[in-house]
């Protein structure tokens, strides 16, 4: 793996200096495999109010790697792949989301089995997980197995993408700049921290912070920003690279006091600008329903879903 570039450089949008130590990073190859056809819900949310920005016209290759990428592992992240369903877990990252139980692929006879055997490994961890199912999910009943163990549906998001070449521009915020939250461990517990306040969730500790910093570092191909106004914390967000095929984002978050000035916007465009310099497809995120009706109004489209069932049986 390449070494991680000393020497800052700045690269300008929407306005606002991006600070970023990533010029020498390694890039990861797409581990995505292919999609099933029910896997493909190709829509678009053209609201008319969308935000600078002109729809454009999504690839086909965009739209597979949105569905069909599957989470390697990677430091920090282990993964347990099976054929009937892959388990991912991050015990430094102890929420459901990061450890989950997805892409389930069973005969309705091995259900059971398949809810046993995961159940298994999870066990002992002391981590809650989701289990994530979408259109391709075999069999299609998966969730009556798992509403006789007691695991319920918590959520639905979007599959949502955003082709490279989209002219996205965000506005200019005065005080705005957006630093490399993985530059030191301070950048770190600083982004790391907006992102607990922002969702509610427990801070974590300096040790599992600065673990995560460091997998994240080793990885190479993760990006964190640190978006702060006049020296303060009031955003960050998360950006992995698997060019050619895509981009994910996740972890966009923007602290109360500091909403409605468009720094969502600019992380976005941001981590748009560094996909772009990457040679990715394009940008893809799950949207709630908070981030998806923003992520629409910036020319993000729909083309699939995950929905989210939360078991706790392990915690």
């Amino acid at each position: 793996m390449a070494a991680r570039a000393t020497t800052a450089t700045t690269l300008p949008v929407c306005g606002s200096p991006v600070v970023a130590l990533y010029a020498n990073a390694t890039m990861s190859t797409s581990q995505a495999s292919p999609s099933t056809a029910a896997a493909t819900r190709i829509g678009s949310q053209r609201l008319s109010d969308r935000e600078n920005t002109d729809m454009a016209a999504v690839s086909q290759a965009l739209v597979e790697f949105a569905n069909s990428h599957r989470q390697p592992a990677a430091p920090g992240i282990e993964v347990v792949a099976t054929p009937r369903y892959q388990v991912t877990l991050q015990p430094d990252f102890p929420i459901a989301g990061p450890n989950s139980v997805a892409w389930v692929r069973c005969r309705g006879e091995e259900a059971e089995e398949v809810i046993r055997e995961a159940r298994a490994i999870i066990a002992g961890r002391g981590l809650p997980v989701y289990w994530i199912l979408d259109p391709g999910t075999e069999p299609a009943d998966f969730t009556d197995h798992l509403a006789r163990h007691g695991v319920a549906l918590d959520s639905e998001v979007a599959v949502m993408v955003l082709p490279i070449h989209a002219d996205l521009r965000g506005p200019r915020v005065e005080g705005l700049e957006m630093l490399d939250g993985l530059a030191d461990p301070e950048s770190f517990r600083k982004a790391d921290d907006v992102n607990s306040k922002a969702f509610g969730s427990a801070s974590r500790s300096f040790e599992s912070q600065e673990r995560r910093r460091k997998n994240q570092v080793a990885a190479g191909n993760r990006r964190l920003l640190l978006a702060t106004v006049a020296g303060e914390p009031a955003g960050s967000a998360g950006l992995t690279l698997f060019p050619p095929a895509g981009a994910i984002i996740n972890a966009g978050a923007v602290l109360p006091k500091f909403r409605g000035r468009g720094i969502y916007r600019a992380m976005v465009a941001a981590r748009l600008e560094m996909a772009r310099a990457a040679g990715a497809e394009g940008l893809t995120v799950w949207g709630g329903e908070m981030s998806a009706p923003i992520l629409a109004r910036l020319g993000f489209q729909t083309v699939g879903w995950r929905r989210f069932y939360l078991d706790t049986s392990a915690v």
